[in-house]
């Protein structure tokens, strides 16, 4: 399958378990990516995505971002610049990433027709734009056109069924309304009701033998920072990636129709359409859960990472200082881990002596 992956990767952290999925499916030879897009444009975001492609063996994958408008949105647990800071990638500021609409029609004129599932984690605006291109010298066809041509599915996380707001949607609400207005192919939404229960991460932080790796520092970083976190992150975005690459039948069923997005970014869904669809359980959310919290423990094959300083070596006084309290946090959680440890195995030997 290829693939294509447009992420808002900075203001949420299920990104991060969405594009450690992308790669693991990857490794098992079920998807090849063909890009991963920013469609936010905070500086630092194409090196970001390019650590995990780099983690994962794929350092070439090509990167786009916004050029035009475009949200800025960032973390605030510092995720994103601890990573820039301690792992490999080649890509140093956004100038350096491919526009995402033009890289969009490059790739998308090479393949063949009926052959790319696209998966949007983010906002819209990429796909809005892409949607509003003209003919260039990689196609002569319009965005609408290349894309009803080219492209046999898009899969988003976005929109809370059968309506309501969600932040994917709203964030860009003209570029979501101009795409579900105008898309040309088959939609599958995973909506904001399918990944709230879905929790990740606590394995991933609790596996010792993971080491040097940006996915786990991500979660063990930002889990403790929100009590809502506690069980682990939602896994809204893990679960669109999954169902893009392995397809829906297992877990869920399909309900048929298509997304209305009013001015103010809300949602509400058409029972008449027939191209769209959003999924609806069928399997218990717990197996999906255990699927996700295996594969984001994913590790790329025959490699050891070196964690290192490898972004702007000038670091500022600010930057050293939040990767140093983020430090302390780690030494916390890794005797909290340890105490964890100990007391499970005290219960286990007086369970064993009664």
């Amino acid at each position: 399958m290829n693939i294509i992956f447009d992420s808002d990767m900075g203001p949420d952290y299920d990104d991060v378990g969405a594009i450690a999925i992308l790669h693991a499916l990857a490794d098992k030879g079920e998807a090849k990516i063909l890009a991963t897009m920013a469609s936010t444009k905070y500086e630092g975001v194409a090196g970001v995505l390019n650590v995990f492609n780099t983690y994962f063996n794929r350092p070439d994958i090509p990167v786009g971002v916004p050029k035009g408008d475009a949200q800025d949105l960032r973390d605030f647990q510092h995720w994103t610049d601890t990573l820039l800071a301690k792992y490999p990638h080649k890509i140093k500021t956004n100038a350096e990433a491919a526009d995402a609409v033009t890289l969009y029609r490059k790739i998308l004129a090479a393949q063949p027709d009926n052959s790319v599932t696209i998966v949007t984690v983010g906002f819209l605006t990429n796909l809005s734009n892409l949607l509003n291109t003209p003919a260039d010298g990689y196609s002569p066809l319009t965005g609408k056109e290349l894309v009803k041509r080219k492209v046999r599915l898009l899969v988003t996380m976005g929109g809370k069924f059968p309506s309501g707001y969600e932040f994917n949607i709203m964030k860009d609400a003209p570029a979501s309304k101009n795409v579900y207005d105008n898309w040309g192919t088959p939609v599958i939404f995973s909506g904001f009701e399918i990944g709230v229960k879905i929790k990740a991460g606590l394995p991933l932080i609790g596996n010792a033998a993971i080491k040097n790796s940006p996915v786990k520092e991500v979660f063990k970083l930002s889990i403790p920072m929100a009590k809502e976190d506690s069980l682990g992150r939602c896994s809204w975005d893990e679960t669109a990636v999954l169902i893009a690459i392995k397809g829906h039948s297992q877990w869920y069923t399909l309900h048929k129709g298509k997304m209305t997005v009013a001015t103010d970014g809300s949602n509400g869904w058409d029972e008449s359409g027939t191209k769209q669809a959003y999924i609806v359980e069928k399997a218990d959310y717990k197996v999906v859960q255990d699927i996700i919290n295996t594969l984001i423990m994913h590790q790329p094959a025959g490699k050891i990472i070196n964690r290192k300083t490898t972004g702007n070596s000038r670091m500022t006084g600010s930057t050293s200082d939040r990767i140093a309290k983020i430090e302390a946090l780690n030494r916390k959680i890794d005797k909290i881990e340890a105490n964890l440890n100990r007391r499970e195995k005290e219960i286990a030997r007086a369970e064993k002596s009664n």
